[in-house]
């Protein structure tokens, strides 16, 4: 379910940076930036629920952007000394990545119990939307990214990733769309083995509701929310961790190959990024209290 981990694809490091899919001031009005699943895809909200959801969400965002958000700005400013110094390296990639998902998770952690009692809330009617919802995900997705044969796949995964990087360092050399056909190539049939664990995961978090009242539905979505890796498909789990190693190893070379003005072009993102946190009217709230 998570949008953050599809980010991440981008290049690691910019997983807390919003992944480039947009500017922070507008995303942060959006729930799934700032958790690793967003139900309101799924569900169709009656008045009350929605109102309720509504001022959960305001609480939440108040207590993300509080207390999470300062912890952010530290991060960028690692990731930024890492291109300023020319120390772009796999062992240093690896860190932020789990500094980032220690604090997807810390934020999952926070918001769980307002799922439970949403989801508790659930009538049969929204349920069966919701598992209607998710098969139309599931056949998007197939369609989309399992269908094409593989080799239009691996092209279609670089370009994408081509288009996303030049973004952030501006255009990229010969060598450096080289390398990211390189890349994509390595991957192989990645895309299938993440569609069936998405769809393996959207299964159990539909066993999980179709037992909402019991006692042990709590921890249940606690666990599909906040440790989806345990109920991970041994396939996919060897796929991801092969995913997440070319990911960083792709970022390695091109920074290594990068021009200085490449460089300065992604620290001038990466600054936009603290700027646009930073401009967030509660962050400046909690500095001046």
């Amino acid at each position: 379910m998570s949008r953050w981990l599809k980010c991440l694809a981008v290049i690691i490091t910019l997983s807390l940076a919003l992944g480039a899919c947009s500017r922070v001031g507008l995303a942060y009005r959006n729930l799934d930036v700032i958790i690793p699943w967003t139900l309101s895809d799924y569900l169709d909200m009656n008045g009350e629920q929605k109102g309720w959801f509504n001022e959960r969400l305001k609480e939440h965002l108040s207590w993300h952007c509080t207390t999470q958000l300062p912890g952010y700005l530290d991060w960028l400013d690692r990731l930024q000394v890492m291109v300023e110094t020319n120390q772009v390296t796999d062992a240093a990639l690896q860190t932020r990545t789990q500094e980032a998902k220690a604090a997807i998770a810390q934020t999952a952690r926070e918001i769980t119990p307002s799922a439970i009692e949403l989801l508790q809330g659930l009538d049969d009617k929204q349920v069966a939307e919701m598992n209607d919802a998710f098969a139309k995900d599931q056949r998007k997705r197939q369609e989309d990214y399992v269908k094409p044969s593989l080799d239009q796949q691996i092209k279609e995964r670089g370009e994408r990733m081509e288009k996303r990087l030049t973004d952030w360092l501006g255009p990229l050399s010969a060598a450096q769309r080289l390398r990211i056909a390189a890349w994509s190539n390595a991957l192989g049939d990645q895309n299938t083995q993440w569609i069936a664990n998405r769809a393996h995961w959207q299964k159990q978090f539909s066993a999980a509701v179709a037992h909402r009242h019991s006692p042990e539905f709590p921890q249940r979505i606690e666990t599909l929310l906040v440790n989806r890796e345990s109920l991970w498909t041994p396939a996919y789990r060897q796929a991801y961790a092969n995913t997440e190693a070319q990911a960083r190893g792709l970022f390695v070379d091109l920074m290594a190959e990068s021009t200085p003005e490449q460089r300065q072009r992604l620290l001038k993102k990466i600054e936009g990024v603290r700027k646009d946190f930073n401009d967030l009217k509660c962050l400046k709230a909690a500095k001046q209290g």
